[in-house]
């Protein structure tokens, strides 16, 4: 069994985590290690110890975020009144928005590959799939999508708008269009043009 980790070396470790927070917050997924490691205080070589590859990093500064989306969505299936498909929509529009803030979770969800390698999808899969069997069983969601799609999207929708001038309002109007459908069951009727 491994030694527990000295108290200096947990406060460096949060010092770190800290601040690498603060970098991507910044400047995206692409944060430099080297401008970490200077702002911490510590050289580049310890950055790397604690996170081998930028996806290990990504995912350190991720975790509590991602663990309070989880206990959100337990929270959301024991509320009163607790209607699946409005629970469900509620709480993948603020994954999303945590996707557009945090830079770099939507890079991270974005890795292929099992979601044993990685544990941000992993454990977003798992609360989505709390809610989804929840609307499925009501059948207000289609039976074919999976908590994997929805994490998806979430991720899709971050990356596609991060660019536009209000990241946060584009990606939630893109999921209220996804989430609405393109095409209504009960469409307006077509305005011909043409006068009687």
């Amino acid at each position: 069994m491994p030694a527990p980790q000295r108290a200096d070396a947990r406060r460096n470790y949060l010092r770190l985590l800290a601040v690498a927070e603060e970098e991507i917050a910044s400047h995206g997924a692409e944060a430099s290690f080297e401008r970490i490691a200077r702002t911490a205080g510590v050289g580049s070589a310890t950055v790397r110890r604690h996170f081998p590859s930028r996806r290990a990093l990504l995912e350190a500064v991720s975790q509590e975020r991602v663990e309070a989306l989880r206990t959100r969505a337990r929270d959301l299936t024991g509320r009163p009144g607790f209607e699946p498909r409005a629970a469900l929509l509620d709480w993948l529009a603020e994954v999303v928005a945590y996707c557009v803030r945090a830079h770099g979770l939507a890079v991270v969800l974005s890795y292929e590959g099992s979601t044993h390698d990685n544990s941000c999808s992993a454990t977003l899969q798992e609360a989505a799939g709390l809610l989804l069997d929840h609307a499925v069983r009501e059948g207000a969601v289609d039976p074919d999508v999976t908590a994997a799609d929805l994490i998806t999207l979430a991720a899709g929708l971050a990356m596609a708008t991060e660019h536009h001038p209000d990241p946060t309002a584009s990606a939630q109007r893109l999921l209220r269009l996804t989430t609405l459908g393109l095409s209504p069951e009960n469409p307006r009727p077509r305005a011909t043009g043409t006068a009687e």
